[in-house]
């Protein structure tokens, strides 16, 4: 069991060893590069920058409706 773990574990550094030294790597650095060419032209956004809006929305709505209460409550108090 110890022998096939250790042929398993050279094989897999035997695989990485190979993938490191083939096109293969700069062929996902390029690729990677022109993915993310092709994501910036159509100018979107991150999730982190999403979430952190939503929450900026978030609080301003309730800020709103604390001010559209606080009014209401102002005007029914005139004569």
């Amino acid at each position: 069991m110890n022998d096939e773990r250790n042929l398993l574990e050279d094989l897999r550094a035997r695989l990485a060893e190979a993938l490191r030294n083939s096109p293969a790597q700069d062929l996902e650095k390029n690729l990677n590069a022109l993915l993310a060419a092709f994501f910036d032209r159509f100018d979107l956004a991150a999730r982190e920058d999403l979430e952190v809006q939503k929450k900026l929305l978030e609080r301003a709505q309730t800020k709103l409706a604390a001010l559209e209460a606080r009014v209401a409550e102002l005007e029914s108090r005139k004569p």
